[in-house]
């Protein structure tokens, strides 16, 4: 069993930039692939990016060249780091766990869900 902790979300102005972290325990995180996905209101969960156990990364095209996703092994924690946000950004991030295997934008395929952080971008 994994536990999952978003922490990092907040108020940031239009072309802003925010640093999310997700803390894992309970688990060996070294092997478990992370996914960052996000809800607006009135929307559907939506993939955001991911990175697996060896390093390789994938990101929604929505994000790709302002988000940033890593992982740091030894403190068990996966960072997403976000530049020149927009309006659309807005939303609940979730960061997500699922056992070893490939990135993967389904959120189906992850067995382990964090509570979330509010993410909002005002002008």
């Amino acid at each position: 069993q994994v536990q999952l902790v978003e922490s990092g979300g907040g108020l940031v102005q239009i072309g802003g930039s925010l640093r999310l972290s997700c803390a894992a325990s309970g688990g060996t995180f070294s092997v478990y692939t992370i996914g960052w996905f996000r809800q607006a209101p009135g929307k559907e969960r939506a993939f955001v990016a991911a990175i697996a156990w060896t390093g390789t990364t994938y990101y929604a095209d929505s994000v790709k060249g302002r988000f940033t996703i890593s992982r740091d092994n030894a403190k068990n924690t996966v960072y997403l780091q976000m530049n020149s946000l927009e309006p659309e950004d807005t939303a609940v991030y979730y960061c997500a766990a699922r056992p070893a295997g490939i990135v993967s934008a389904s959120s189906t395929s992850y067995k382990f869900w964090g509570q979330g952080t509010q993410v909002t971008v005002s002008s």
